[in-house]
């Protein structure tokens, strides 16, 4: 797995992940680089320096900033072990549940806004779905370092787990009641649709509820990202009250 550009591979760094290799060009005088080569020499991390245009040659996003890091595939999270690590650190549970979002920008920037919303874990389905891809790491801004994404065989089959745990399921969709009314409290995981096709019916019926964010304007429909975006900050809003 390529990481390219410096600030995800500088979280690349501050992460558990088994970093095989760094990719630097010759003569680098940019300080952050120099940093994170200081950080790769601590932890005996290979070095390769080499010219600009090997490093434009391998690159995918062809803004690699003049370093690339090789790292071990994606490590997912177990369900399990993320609600007891929660436990223990005395937080209530919220989980963003994702239905088949095919885009890595989206799963990207979804992990990146459940992160910064001290969330849970972000679920994703084996099937149907992107998985944790160099794309989604560039677009989560370096939060796959710390926030657990965990990959299930079956995203129905999770719901009913989550909620014989005592955890409220709500699933988000334009038919739902305003989110501002529900009461997003406690243990709960938010299920947001995936692009175009929205949370599945049958899903949707497995659901404590539905949500809608209101809408005031001509366009009444927003991508996952923002969806999920907004309606975790409500349920952060509704705890810090």
């Amino acid at each position: 797995m390529k990481i390219e550009g410096k600030n995800p591979v500088k979280e690349l760094l501050e992460s558990d992940m088994t970093i095989e290799k760094i990719m630097v060009t010759n003569g680098t005088n940019d300080n952050e680089i120099r940093a994170m080569l200081q950080k790769c020499r601590d932890r005996k991390i290979k070095i390769e320096f080499v010219d600009k245009r090997a490093l434009d040659k391998i690159s995918e996003t062809k803004h690699h900033q003049g370093i690339i890091a090789f790292a071990t595939e994606f490590k997912y999270a177990e369900l399990d072990n993320v609600i007891l690590n929660e436990k223990q650190k005395g937080k209530d549970l919220l989980f963003v549940i994702l239905d088949e979002v095919l885009d890595p920008h989206n799963l990207g920037s979804v992990i990146r806004v459940a992160e910064c919303a001290g969330a849970s874990a972000v679920i994703i389905p084996s099937r149907r779905s992107v998985a944790v891809t160099e794309t989604v790491i560039r677009t989560s801004a370096g939060a796959t370092a710390y926030m657990p994404v965990v990959k299930v065989s079956n995203i129905n089959q999770t719901i009913e787990e989550l909620k014989n745990k005592n955890i409220w399921v709500y699933a988000c969709d334009m038919d739902g009641e305003d989110m501002c009314e529900t009461n997003l409290t406690g243990d709960i995981a938010l299920v947001v649709g995936g692009e175009g096709t929205g949370v599945h019916s049958l899903t949707k019926k497995l659901c404590d509820g539905v949500v809608a964010i209101p809408m005031f304007g001509k366009v009444n429909s927003l991508n996952a990202s923002v969806s999920a975006g907004i309606v975790i900050y409500e349920a952060i809003r509704q705890r810090r009250k």
